[in-house]
């Protein structure tokens, strides 16, 4: 069965920041399309097998059922929906970043 891949506003919001960044202040615009090109590929490949990746140890994050996939030096947080067969990107962050204190701002009430 396949799964509708669906992105947060936090997340969209969060993958618009790191191409901006990339592309402005890095000055590699090439590079940060190749990036979002690359992350959008990975992510479509959630909509089979989603709970191929594992929940996330911090909590209440693991509680409430968010998995994370590493996509080159970044996170990308991820909640399963059974009922709905949805998968929701619900952040993407920065892998040196302290996860706990990013994961802070991310809402679960943006995927319904």
């Amino acid at each position: 069965m396949r799964y509708e891949v669906k992105l947060t506003s936090l997340a969209i919001e969060q993958i618009e920041a790191i191409v901006q960044y990339i592309s402005k202040v890095l000055f590699v615009p090439e590079t940060a399309r190749k990036w979002a090109d690359a992350l959008q590929s990975e992510i479509a490949k959630l909509d089979f097998m989603p709970s191929c990746y594992p929940l996330t140890e911090e909590e209440p994050w693991h509680t409430n059922g968010i998995r994370k996939m590493p996509f080159k030096n970044f996170l990308v947080y991820y909640l399963i929906d059974e009922d709905k067969k949805a998968v929701w990107i619900t952040a993407v962050i920065y892998g040196r970043r302290d996860q706990i204190a990013a994961l802070v701002d991310m809402s679960l009430n943006d995927t319904e």
